[in-house]
């Protein structure tokens, strides 16, 4: 039996763990991103967080908006700037799937994760998501708690 290489291309940057739990997805989407110089340096030292952006479609542009990229000390001159838009990268039948998707009640585009993929190219993955309200958050929460009780139950009982 082969053993599979890990790709060390492939390397998880940001992620939304909170999205999950306040955003019921429906089905995610990947984008690329333009970005500038400093910007890709920055993420692949690591610094970076996407956990309060959100993405739109705006005059037939998709956007991430206020997502952070910590500056690049060795840019000192071509530097970034921090909480800039970035335009997102999609063709134009996924940005009318988009687009029609944000029209409809409630229906956001969340970033889930930022990473870059096999061939070292900078790609975001966006969720199609509807809000949770409180009782369904609370309904998540009760339902992973029976699972790890009974997990739990399972191991005592073995």
């Amino acid at each position: 039996m082969a053993k599979e290489k890990q790709n060390p291309n492939y390397k998880v940057v940001a992620e939304n763990r909170r999205a999950r739990y306040d955003y019921a997805i429906e089905s995610d989407i990947e984008c690329g991103v333009m970005l500038l110089g400093s910007e890709v340096k920055s993420l692949r030292v690591g610094g970076s967080n996407i956990a309060d952006s959100y993405a739109a479609v705006e005059q037939g542009e998709l956007w991430l908006v206020n997502s952070y990229i910590a500056p690049y000390k060795q840019a000192k001159t071509w530097g970034h700037e921090e909480r800039r838009r970035r335009k997102l990268l999609v063709n134009a039948k996924e940005l009318s799937k988009l687009w029609a998707a944000t029209q409809r009640e409630g229906m956001t585009l969340v970033p889930l994760v930022l990473y870059f993929n096999h061939k070292g190219i900078a790609k975001i993955k966006l969720g199609i998501a509807k809000g949770k309200k409180n009782h369904d958050k609370r309904a998540t929460e009760a339902k992973r708690d029976w699972q790890r009780q009974k997990s739990r139950l399972m191991r005592h009982e073995a």
